[in-house]
This record gives C-alpha cells, structure tokens and sequence, in this order.
C-alpha cells in the first residue's frame, strides 16, 4: 500500500509485487502504467477499430493520455495496468474497488469488491481463447491477493458476446443486465467461492 492509502484499495505499489500467474498459453503479470513509456502502445490499441467500438478512445495521444491520467489522478481506487504474456505487453487493464466507483450505484455492491476492465490490443492475440484464460488468472490474483474481496465484477457492454462468453469461461457468472450511462452492459460476477 502507498504511504497514505486506504487498506483495501487497490495501489500501484501492491500490483507491482504481484507474482506471475501461469496459464495455458505462458506466464502472465499486471504491470501498472508508466503514462511516459507506456501511452504510444494503449493509445495505439485504442485506435483499433476493434477496441474502439467498445472503449470509444480512437483519436490522438492525449486523448489516451487523458483517460490513463484520470485513472492514476484518483485515491487508488483504480490503477491501470498493462498484461504481459511472457513478457510481452498485449493487453490493458484496469483494476478498481467497484463498491468505491459510480457503477456501485447500478448494482447491489457488497464492501470491497473489485471491478476490471480490460482490453486485448494486438489483433493476433484476439479470437484464440486468450481472453479466458487470462480473465481466470486475473481474477485468480485479484482473489489471492486481496483477501477482504468477496468477488470480482466486471460490466462489458452486452453486444460484446466474444467478451461476455470469455468472462463465462473464466468462472464468471451473468447476473443480469444493468443500464449505465454509456452504454448497457451485462453484470458479470466470479465470487470468491468459484476459485
């Protein structure tokens, strides 16, 4: 926990130390964001048509740049980090306290749940199944690593099937459906128990 934080919420500092998760397709690790180094690569997957269907970031760098700085610009309750898969950066994520973020207002939030949000950028990583896997691991960290956390939740937008059908097979459970303001999403849960 940084100096200052809040036991509970979610730090830089603490993802950092996070060990590697193995899966089926190699060893995967969260990295939390270094905007200096890192925004050329998120801002170029957010200008893939793809992602940007579902993230709606297309555009410049300081558009990114914007929306990594309102992340890392909180208390800790969310930090953005990019997945590595042996090493190689190939997804952003972005892990948060749900029950501390707007979305509690659209679903019945229990004390220190986690939300994730998450993107797979290079095109040859989509489509093999990846997605599952690492969601699983993901979790499997978040679970392992944050003990206060009954569950993991997630909300992807409810026209994403190929995400909602990896978050099924990651031990995620549809909980229904819930209206945000930007879009209508289905209310994905992994509770503790299902590890």
């Amino acid at each position: 926990m940084r100096p200052g934080g809040v036991p509970g919420r979610a730090s830089a500092e603490d993802i950092a130390r996070w060990a590697p998760a193995g899966t089926p397709a190699g060893d995967f690790r969260l990295v939390p964001v270094r905007p200096a180094a890192d925004l050329p690569l998120i801002a170029a997957w957010m200008n893939d048509p793809v992602v940007d269907a579902f993230w709606q970031l297309a555009g410049p760098e300081d558009r990114t740049a914007t929306h990594i700085a309102a992340q890392l610009g909180g208390d800790g309750d969310s930090v953005p980090c990019l997945g590595l898969l042996d090493g190689t950066p190939m997804s952003y994520w972005e892990v948060y306290r749900a029950d501390l973020d707007p979305l509690a207002a659209h679903y019945a939030a229990r004390p220190h749940d986690i939300g994730l949000h998450l993107l797979i950028g290079p095109a040859r990583y989509r489509g093999r199944g990846l997605g599952t896997a690492l969601l699983r691991a993901t979790a499997g960290l978040v679970l392992a690593h944050r003990p206060r956390c009954p569950r993991v939740v997630a909300e992807p937008d409810v026209r994403n099937a190929a995400s909602v059908a990896a978050f099924r097979a990651a031990g995620f459970r549809r909980a229904g459906e819930i209206e945000l303001p930007d879009k209508r999403a289905a209310l994905m849960i992994r509770d503790r128990r299902s590890r």
